[in-house]
């Protein structure tokens, strides 16, 4: 046998074997994460439940949910235990690892903008606001160039014809 026929037996087993090395350290890494547990730890179970160690046994986990739900998995269950943080943040809403209140940005814009004059100040001082609405014809100024000023009884019957999807228009 030559060399060129057997290179595909060896590249195929040398997949298999990185490919069960690559799973059998992810079973390790999972099973040392499990051993992690303590009483007081945040879980996240592989069904996506949020809770609370509260006792550890070998093949069991008993997990607070919520006042007065206790719940017992199996240990394998447990997807991930979290940092007091990360539990904190996701179950509860709070944000531990904010900087200081500077930082945060308000709701509004108007701190953004430099000043701290409201719209009715800068009425009174003579400022014009811009009114982004829609005018009517009616409002515009005089020397406003009008779009479409042409009434529409001014067009041509051969307009007309055109614009109504006669034969002619194709």
């Amino acid at each position: 046998m030559s060399l060129v026929t057997l290179l595909p037996f060896i590249v195929l087993i040398g997949a298999m074997f990185l490919m069960t090395r690559s799973a059998k350290k992810k079973q390790q890494q999972a099973v040392d994460m499990r051993n992690q547990m303590q009483p007081g730890s945040g879980v996240r179970t592989i069904g996506g439940m949020y809770a609370t160690v509260k006792e550890v046994n070998d093949d069991t986990v008993l997990l607070d949910a919520g006042p007065g739900v206790e719940l017992l998995f199996a240990k394998n269950s447990i997807g991930a235990v979290l940092s007091d943080d990360e539990y904190n943040r996701i179950v509860h809403g709070i944000e531990h690892d904010l900087k200081s209140d500077a930082d945060i940005v308000p709701d509004d814009a108007s701190s953004l903008t430099g000043t701290d004059a409201s719209a009715d100040d800068a009425a009174a001082s003579g400022d014009k606001s811009v009114d982004l609405g829609k005018k009517d014809a009616d409002d515009a100024p005089a020397d406003a160039p009008v779009a479409d000023a042409a009434p529409a009884e001014a067009k041509t019957d051969e307009q007309a014809k055109k614009s109504d999807g006669g034969s002619e228009a194709k």
